[in-house]
């Protein structure tokens, strides 16, 4: 089957291309630091012993781990005002699916990295007269983090790739334009192609990156 190909009115929308890619950006840097800073809390919480820590936290984990994205989205878009006093945008919504779910993966993941160093490296922390929240500061934290680079990075790649579930809620990211732009040249091979291929070219370097930063705290250790 022959195909005309209109890579032309793709490139035509431009404007609107890139209105979507400033959404996308506002949202990952929106979503990564909350989850990144909201997991850590909750991670800490989770890696307590009191239970007045441990069960909240715990709750939190697995209700957003077991739940999907896009639910939590709509539902904080749809139900979420029904219940409280002001107007939640689609930014507000995607932003606290995206950013909670991440926190419960997120908080996993630093609670192992804290749980894999070594109980000598908190005992010497003592010796050195440090506080538990000192010694988890200045020697545990530092040390856990480098382990948990790789899976971080995979977080964060995760957080971009689902800012495209803001979608759902008409947020003007790069998705959603894209559906307007092929739903007005009748063109969505082209569209999603081009939007695939802007995914690819802004995770890629960053990714290397991250390669070259593990290599280089390999070599420090």
């Amino acid at each position: 089957m022959d195909y005309a190909w209109d890579f032309a009115s793709v490139f035509a929308n431009t404007d609107a291309l890139l209105v979507g890619a400033v959404g996308t950006l506002r949202i990952f840097v929106i979503c990564l630091v909350c989850g990144l800073s909201l997991g850590l809390v909750v991670g800490l919480a989770r890696y307590s012993t009191r239970k007045l820590f441990y069960l909240p936290a715990s709750l939190f984990v697995e209700f957003f781990r077991n739940t999907p994205v896009l639910v939590q989205i709509l539902w904080f878009y749809f139900a979420l005002p029904m219940l409280v006093p002001f107007e939640v945008s689609s930014l507000m919504a995607a932003a606290l699916g995206i950013s909670l779910n991440s926190a419960a993966f997120s908080a996993e993941i630093y609670r192992g990295g804290i749980q894999s160093i070594e109980r000598g490296q908190w005992e010497g922390a003592r010796a050195l007269g440090m506080s538990t929240a000192q010694a988890m500061r200045r020697v545990i934290l530092p040390q856990a983090l480098k382990r948990m680079l790789p899976a971080m990075t995979n977080r964060g790649i995760e957080i971009f790739k689902m800012s495209t579930l803001a979608s759902a809620v008409s947020y003007a990211e790069m998705l959603q334009q894209g559906k307007l732009i092929a739903s007005l040249n009748y063109n969505p091979i082209e569209v999603y192609t081009v939007i695939a291929l802007a995914f690819f070219a802004f995770l890629f370097p960053l990714v290397q990156a991250t390669y070259a930063l593990e290599r280089r705290l390999r070599r420090s250790d």
